[in-house]
């Protein structure tokens, strides 16, 4: 079995709170219902594309619409009362109208099934190996709950997109430690499926978990085996603190990578060495 050392000396080292700022991921913090906290995470995981100062005041224009909550704010308000309260919002290529749709949609889920949890997990079953087949399921029930184009901002797994935020909101909720705040306890870490941007390809590439050249949903499944194989319980668990060190340039994580493989513990294709 491929040896952990590595990936665990960077969760030891980074996978701590003081590490979050600045990451959408700061912006549930502060809900500690789960009510809240889940629409929050949706949020914020959708926005999460380009630079991270540009998604952080983003996330802040939506949530401080909601008021006096999210959950509050979307049991009360009409759609009309959302396209007017977001009347007006960009973030890069996501209009109001994009936005209203996909708040709309959680709205109408919310009063069906009480939580995302609730509707999510009516999509999982037992046997299967990861979250994927309820993630479908989920984001057909939602995006057929909208009144409008939702776009990028709910993809569609069955496509082939490796659905990179959508993954990364099931992170935050479904895993529990000293980053990601949980609170879907009922569905097992096991079966979530690695959040792939062009990040977490090289890294994947680099580390032999794939040799594919694109960052689709097949791909990600690779990388998320390639890291089964080191935490079979939680192939997710070294996400964010890889992700941190990205920050300080990709060039130190090869380096890390390269004594991993040094000393045995990671096989390099050769083609990307």
């Amino acid at each position: 079995m491929m040896s952990n050392d590595v990936f665990e000396t960077l969760y030891r080292r980074y996978n701590r709170r003081e590490h979050v700022h600045p990451d959408p991921l700061e912006f549930l913090y502060p809900y500690e219902a789960l009510c809240d906290r889940e629409i929050v995470a949706f949020v914020a995981s959708s926005l999460a594309y380009g630079r991270v100062s540009q998604i952080c005041k983003s996330v802040v224009r939506v949530l401080e619409r909601m008021t006096p909550g999210p959950r509050v704010f979307l049991n009360k308000a009409s759609p009309e009362t959302i396209r007017r309260t977001f009347s007006g919002f960009k973030h890069r290529f996501t209009t109001d109208e994009n936005l209203c749709a996909m708040l709309v949609g959680i709205k109408r889920v919310l009063k069906r099934y009480g939580y995302l949890h609730t509707c999510f997990a009516e999509g999982l079953n037992e046997d299967d190996d990861t979250v994927l087949p309820a993630l479908c399921a989920f984001t057909k029930k939602l995006t057929a709950s909208t009144d409008g184009p939702v776009h990028h901002l709910v993809p569609s797994p069955e496509k082939g997109s490796a659905c990179k935020r959508l993954n990364l909101f099931l992170r935050w909720v479904v895993r529990q430690d000293k980053v990601d705040p949980g609170g879907w306890d009922e569905i097992s870490p096991s079966k979530l499926v690695i959040p792939v941007d062009t990040h977490m390809h090289r890294i994947g590439l680099w580390a032999g978990f794939t040799r594919r050249r694109q960052a689709d949903m097949r791909t990600a499944m690779e990388i998320t085996k390639g890291f089964r194989a080191v935490a079979p319980q939680d192939p997710v668990k070294y996400d964010f603190s890889l992700t941190r060190l990205g920050i300080w340039g990709d060039s130190d994580l090869r380096g890390l990578l390269e004594k991993g493989r040094e000393k045995g513990g990671f096989s390099i294709p050769l083609s990307v060495r």
